[in-house]
């Protein structure tokens, strides 16, 4: 499905829905703004737009095959780019689903191609359509606004890892289970799909000696300083939530290895004062004349000494608080 919509500057109007076939005339004036969105789009499709902007074999290429990187590419009249959207579902095993979005940057259009609806593609559709606010400031400003609606969209998963990452440390101190260790992992594994995402993206937009790695305007520099600061607070949050999550993995099996000794300690305690009973029991047990075995209240005197052996173990235990 191919969307147009074309700012055209003398009307001062956005047009919607224009034959591909009439590109030639808007394209020739400077101060037009193209935006040719594809949405579940085939190949065909991809080829037509790519005849008419005369897109590089290899910028295709990569439309065509999904690219689980960000990156920026440039070429001789245009720039191409590769963003990624998530979505996040908390029951799934798969907490974290990535969405591409692949971004063509020319003097006066951009072409985005998604194969998947884009809520913060839909957002600026819907006010295009409704106003000349954000095409009137040119290409660069139209992809910050996409740019910026998804990365507002990462806020929630970051805050709701948080949460899980809170209701975790304290399952920690009160009923540390099986469970908790799956948790922990899960955590590990969405923050690291989180941080690969992220990391990319901030790149692309690194300010190096005053210049960004594509062309900007003068007046649209402030926004794409607000919007690596929201990528840079985001990518700091991860790294916090990260160590946090390596924090509570070694008092998780500190805990667990406390326990375990605790339990062997307890066990090696009774196993030792379990040791000279048998050898006693053994020892009259054999059958071969035992000294006093006549005498009426030998039983008895054999408990009691097997209880004061015990108890003085006990007590011997103690002093050297191992117990």
């Amino acid at each position: 499905m191919i969307k147009t919509y074309i700012f055209d500057v003398q009307q001062d109007k956005v047009l919607h829905d224009i034959n591909l076939d009439h590109l030639e005339q808007w394209l020739a004036s400077p101060d037009n703004l193209i935006w040719i969105d594809l949405y579940d789009y085939d190949a065909d499709e991809v080829n037509r737009v790519a005849r008419v902007f005369d897109f590089h074999p290899l910028a295709i290429e990569d439309v065509l095959h999904a690219s689980p990187r960000a990156k920026v590419d440039r070429y001789d009249r245009y720039f191409f780019f590769v963003f990624h959207a998530l979505r996040y579902d908390e029951e799934s095993d798969d907490e974290l689903t990535l969405f591409e979005l692949d971004v063509f940057l020319g003097k006066n259009y951009i072409v985005t191609l998604h194969r998947s609806a884009l809520p913060a593609v839909g957002r600026v559709a819907y006010h295009c359509l409704r106003g000349t606010r954000l095409m009137n400031r040119g290409p660069d400003y139209l992809i910050y606004a996409i740019v910026d609606g998804i990365i507002d969209e990462y806020f929630p998963i970051v805050e709701r890892l948080g949460d899980r990452i809170d209701e975790l440390e304290d399952e920690l101190y009160i009923n540390p289970a099986r469970e908790t260790t799956d948790e922990m992992l899960a955590l590990k594994r969405t923050l690291l799909l989180l941080r690969k995402t992220v990391l990319p993206q901030k790149r692309i937009f690194s300010n190096i000696n005053g210049r960004y790695s594509f062309e900007v305007r003068e007046d649209n520099r402030p926004y794409y300083l607000d919007l690596v600061d929201h990528i840079e607070r985001i990518s700091d949050t991860i790294d916090t939530y990260r160590d946090l999550v390596n924090s509570a993995m070694d008092t998780y099996f500190s805990i667990i290895s406390n326990r375990t000794n605790e339990i062997m300690r307890v066990l090696t305690i009774i196993s030792t004062i379990s040791m000279p009973l048998t050898v006693v029991t053994g020892a009259f047990g054999m059958n071969v004349p035992i000294p006093a075995q006549d005498y009426p209240f030998m039983f008895y005197a054999i408990w009691l000494s097997m209880a004061a052996l015990s108890a003085g173990m006990i007590y011997w235990f103690r002093r050297k608080n191992w117990i």
